[in-house]
């Protein structure tokens, strides 16, 4: 029988490699329902207990989210000070908003900018994200029609998502929501509608490293 002191001084380099802490990262949302329920099945299903998701108190104005996730990191830093306890602090902090016709849109953006929060943000909503699960959609779509395109793919849907219908199409929308981007960038209009910066975060949430 091999002694624990034994095993205790074998060489460091034969031990097995030891994998590196999962990023924070914080989520706040406009939606208290679509977007929140999504996120927490995405990390779930990714195995990533380190996201955490949080409803902005005043839904559907992207600039109180992008003052909440600002507020919410600040008091994380703190206690993380306080507690002397680097692994309070969030490494990310995302805010999740849509585009619509919010007239502080580009406001919220560049404050998030100033203090590094990133933005995913969809136009002309999230539900573009789930549609692009199933289908392409690469001509301009309205919030109502879209949404009457994702229930015939999803029946009965009403602001909750089936994420187990639509995560097997998870590949494809990553690859469709890129190529959305890309093409938006070409021609000189990033983040035109239809558009969607949520693979960037679900990529990150989905990231070992």
């Amino acid at each position: 029988m091999v002694s624990r002191r034994r095993l205790d001084d074998r060489p460091i380099g034969r031990r097995g490699p030891i994998r590196a802490p999962l990023r924070r990262i914080l989520i706040v949302c406009e939606g208290r329902e679509t977007e929140r329920r999504y996120f927490e099945a995405f990390q779930h299903a990714v195995r990533n207990p380190r996201v955490h998701v949080e409803v902005a108190r005043e839904t559907g104005v992207p600039k109180t989210v992008v003052k909440e996730a600002i507020a919410l990191r600040e008091q994380a830093e703190q206690e993380a000070l306080r507690q002397r306890d680097e692994n309070l602090r969030w490494d990310e902090v995302w805010g999740v908003f849509d585009v619509d016709d919010h007239p502080s849109l580009a406001e919220a953006i560049a404050l998030a900018g100033r203090h590094a929060i990133l933005v995913a943000v969809s136009n002309p909503c999230f539900e573009l994200w789930a549609l692009l699960h199933f289908q392409d959609q690469q001509a301009h779509i309205e919030r109502g029609k879209l949404r009457a395109a994702l229930q015939r793919h999803m029946r009965g849907y009403d602001k909750v998502l089936d994420f187990v219908g639509m995560h097997p199409g998870y590949e494809e929308a990553l690859r469709r929501g890129r190529a959305l981007a890309e093409r938006a960038a070409r021609d000189g209009e990033p983040g035109r509608n239809p558009s969607t910066d949520v693979p960037r975060l679900t990529e990150s949430i989905r990231s070992r490293t």
